[in-house]
């Protein structure tokens, strides 16, 4: 079936992609939203700009639709960049990474009902330790662009998830209640490598703002380079 991927950039939408193709699927396009809203309850926000090199280190083209991320109404700004991707590759579904969040897999469902496609979510309900602990056996590079919850703190941004950072994420989890995957917001993360990728990302130049409990690490500039 020739399916589009709402593509963030970060861990779960690019686990979703490389599922959907263990499936036999074949991904026609990448959808990113880029939002001018930081507090979008539907879209990644962080370096949501890498995903046009990600889309070139995977081979497969990009759509992006700008939205102002106001509640309910971005969901008409999503819906017209499904309608895109089924007007220039005729694709027959969409493959999400949405793990619990009801609140996004059901707006998302409710798009492809009324454009008559189907919707994959290969990580529904999916344990997030194990998820975590999945995409590093990949051979997934992942960095943390965004943290936004008790107790994490600004050492976290900027670094890239093994299996030290994992047992401290699920440490935090049980301890204060935290989705250690980071189903509740409470992290966001940039692919720089996976093995579906041609070349890998390099970060050339970054910042971090950080305040209370609260931040994100920008990539300024970056580049594909060899493996």
């Amino acid at each position: 079936m020739k399916l589009a991927v709402l593509f963030s950039g970060g861990k779960d939408s690019l686990l979703a992609l490389a599922k959907a193709k263990e499936s036999g699927h074949n991904i026609s396009c990448l959808i990113s939203m880029i939002s001018s809203n930081d507090a979008s309850y539907m879209f990644h926000v962080p370096n949501i700009q890498i995903t046009k090199l990600q889309s070139d280190a995977l081979g497969i083209p990009l759509i992006q639709e700008k939205t102002r991320g106001e509640k309910e109404l971005e969901l008409v700004d999503l819906k017209n960049a499904i309608i895109r991707a089924k007007n220039d590759f005729n694709i027959e579904g969409i493959v999400t990474g949405a793990i619990r969040s009801v609140y996004q897999a059901s707006r998302v469902e409710r798009i492809c009902k009324e454009l008559d496609l189907w919707c994959f979510n290969p990580l529904w309900l999916m344990d997030q330790e194990e998820l975590l602990k999945e995409v590093l056996a990949r051979g997934f590079k992942i960095v943390i662009s965004g943290i936004f919850a008790y107790p994490l703190t600004r050492d976290f941004l900027g670094s890239i998830i093994d299996d030290a950072l994992i047992k401290r994420l699920v440490e935090f989890g049980a301890k204060y209640r935290l989705n250690p995957a980071g189903e509740g917001g409470e992290i966001e993360t940039t692919v720089l490598d996976s093995p579906l990728f041609s070349k890998r990302i390099e970060i050339i130049d970054s910042d971090i703002l950080y305040l209370n409990n609260a931040g994100n690490f920008f990539i300024k500039k970056a580049e594909l380079v060899a493996k």
